[in-house]
């Protein structure tokens, strides 16, 4: 389809906007003002004293030094997540020294302003350290902050691409509003083992049919080299947010790290963000993302099926930018907005099929042809709109790099279909509700057969004991696993990825079962249904905790319900159990003892901080 600016916006979209708008307006207002303050005028070294300027360019080569004390040439601050430890942020090791080449061609300076922790989740799960995961975004948004508060920066270039990474990096540069920023991504690696011989390996290993060689033969099959890794699980689903925000240049989220488009991406990327800056059309982070902005990212999410964590972090995103959202409007966005991909864990194609196949530009001019995106928001791409976020990036025979349009139709339709032809009517994600509270399920995941599921609770504390339940052979039978104490104020809310093989192989084996929990999962988990980020939180006296072994539990994505069926009086009867000792718990909880006290629930955005 042709994308078309006049067409119409979809009712449900303009009321969700128009709500949120309303819900923002002080807080939003408060924060504009406040970055406009913080704005001054020209570049930002002509405000540092003789020391300061000393200080920050000692170390700078002769002709950067000379620029920098000149003090009238713009300079790009580098807030980068590199380590080697994870796979999609290795390649970054060497963009520093290529961003500033690049700076000094198009006529200004650049300096690494600061690094950002980056912990891998494949790595921590199932692990202690997996408790520090969710908070490690905080971390990431504070260092951000630390960063860029050297106040000797007119634009920010942000290295970053993993789970917790992108949305803390977002949510530090949002706090130094004033800046123009650009996200660089670096690219997946290549197709490996598909991820659906991995998770049927992982199965056999959960049942005892594959020996741990296998297991780890596989594994290494599947993640193989530098990159992210090929499934779209939240750091995939991080860079189609990013692309729908218009934060990235056009298609740049799935281009591999080695080839040559990338490293002329990441030079563009400099480029364009000069031209934000003061010099050219000023164009701050803080007014890009707006109310319609983080709409559209939303709608990117559920249009893709994408992780349910951000479901958390957009939340917190928004927050930054003083704009109030809530899981109500990502429920009613849903109800209209249709399924356009399938790829793992809602299909078996990666990444690299969606980018073959079209990719985020694809999905992107398709909504925005139906009238179910923004189009009228300003981007870090030129000023065509989001509508200039609809080309897919190539080099021509020159190697120079332009943009090109797509095909009219879906190349392959077992990935990425046009809107008039989509997976499914609705999005990826659903609100449940009812006497247990209010909980997410990634719905586009989960075979249709098992969208109802009512069967007897089995109650658990933790995911160990889950996993040993079912070594021991107490979980061949129809049941709903209902697990506590796995919210950010319990034990941090690790990712609960454990659970995968464990109720998949049980589902595979013919018996209906689901998952209830206070906690999350990773953006990979699959077919289980899955009710997460029940909220309150048994923790803070959720009715979750309520529930117990043999009570009949039904979770229903038709309707949206979320019950224990248990007789109202003995439920009003029931007590929450205590949160267990600090010892049933690792590490994490004893480090971020004092966030806990202060975290705001999942629907909240499961923050410590508060930018008013």
């Amino acid at each position: 389809m042709t994308t078309s600016t006049s067409v119409t916006l979809h009712p449900v979209i303009a009321q969700v906007t128009q709500r949120i708008t309303e819900r923002s307006h002080k807080l939003r207002s408060a924060y504009l003002a406040r970055i406009e303050q913080m704005r001054g005028r020209g570049p930002r070294r002509a405000s540092l004293s003789c020391a300061n300027q000393a200080h920050a360019n000692a170390a700078m080569d002769s002709k950067t030094k000379i620029w920098l004390n000149q003090a009238q040439k713009p300079n790009i601050g580098i807030v980068t997540a590199y380590n080697d430890m994870l796979s999609a942020h290795q390649p970054y090791q060497h963009y520093p020294e290529q961003l500033r080449q690049a700076a000094l061609r198009f006529g200004a300076t650049a300096q690494v302003a600061g690094a950002v922790p980056a912990m891998c989740d494949g790595v921590t799960q199932g692990r202690p350290g997996m408790e520090l995961s969710l908070f490690s975004r905080d971390v990431i948004a504070q260092a951000t902050a630390v960063a860029l508060s050297h106040d000797a920066f007119d634009a920010t270039l942000c290295l970053g691409i993993c789970d917790k990474i992108v949305p803390g990096l977002l949510i530090g540069a949002l706090a130094f509003g004033h800046l123009p920023t650009v996200f660089v991504p670096a690219g997946p690696m290549g197709s490996g083992l598909s991820n659906k011989e991995k998770a049927a390996v992982r199965e056999r290993y959960a049942q005892g049919k594959a020996t741990k060689e296998e297991l780890l033969a596989a594994e290494s099959a599947a993640y193989h080299s530098a990159g992210t890794c090929t499934f779209y699980g939240t750091a995939n689903s991080n860079q189609m947010l990013l692309e729908a925000m218009g934060l990235h240049l056009p298609g740049a989220a799935f281009v591999h790290p080695n080839d040559p488009l990338r490293s002329a991406l990441t030079d563009a990327a400099v480029e364009q963000v000069l031209q934000l800056t003061e010099h050219q059309r000023y164009t701050p982070i803080g007014q890009l993302v707006n109310e319609k902005t983080i709409v559209n990212a939303v709608i990117a999410l559920l249009a893709t099926g994408g992780s349910t964590n951000h479901t958390i972090h957009w939340i917190a995103v928004a927050r930054a930018a003083g704009i109030l959202i809530d899981w109500q409007d990502f429920d009613e966005l849903s109800a209209v907005i249709p399924l356009l991909t399938r790829v793992y864990p809602n299909g078996t194609a990666d990444v690299n099929a969606f980018e073959e196949a079209g990719g985020p530009t694809f999905v992107i001019r398709e909504l925005l042809s139906a009238g179910l995106m923004h189009g009228d928001v300003m981007t870090v791409y030129g000023n065509q709109g989001l509508h200039g976020h609809t080309v897919r990036p190539v080099l021509n025979e020159n190697q120079q790099l332009s943009w090109q349009a797509l095909p009219v139709r879906s190349v392959n339709e077992e990935v990425v279909r046009n809107v008039d032809q989509p997976f499914a009517a609705t999005g990826g994600l659903r609100l449940l509700q009812g006497n247990l509270g209010r909980a997410i399920v990634k719905a586009s995941a989960v075979p249709a057969e098992a969208w109802v599921v009512r069967a007897p609770a089995k109650v658990f504390t933790s995911q160990e004991a889950l996993v040993q339940a079912y070594k021991a052979g107490e979980l061949n039978q129809d049941f709903v696993a209902v697990v506590i104490f796995q919210g950010p104020q319990a034990n941090g809310m690790p990712e609960l990825h454990q659970f995968t093989p464990v109720l998949g192989s049980l589902m595979s084996a013919g018996f209906k079962v689901a998952l209830v929990t206070d906690g999350r999962m990773s953006g990979a988990s699959g077919k289980v249904p899955a009710a997460l980020h029940v909220s309150p939180e048994v923790a803070q006296g959720g009715a979750l905790g309520k529930v117990r072994d043999g009570d009949l539990v039904e979770l229903n994505v038709h309707t949206g319900e979320l019950t224990a069926l248990v007789d109202a009086e003995v439920w009003a009867q029931r007590q929450v159990p205590a949160l267990p000792q600090q010892e049933t718990f690792g590490f994490g909880r004893e480090l971020f003892a004092a966030q806990r006290r202060v975290v705001t629930a999942p629907e909240h955005g499961a923050s410590t901080l508060f930018i008013d």
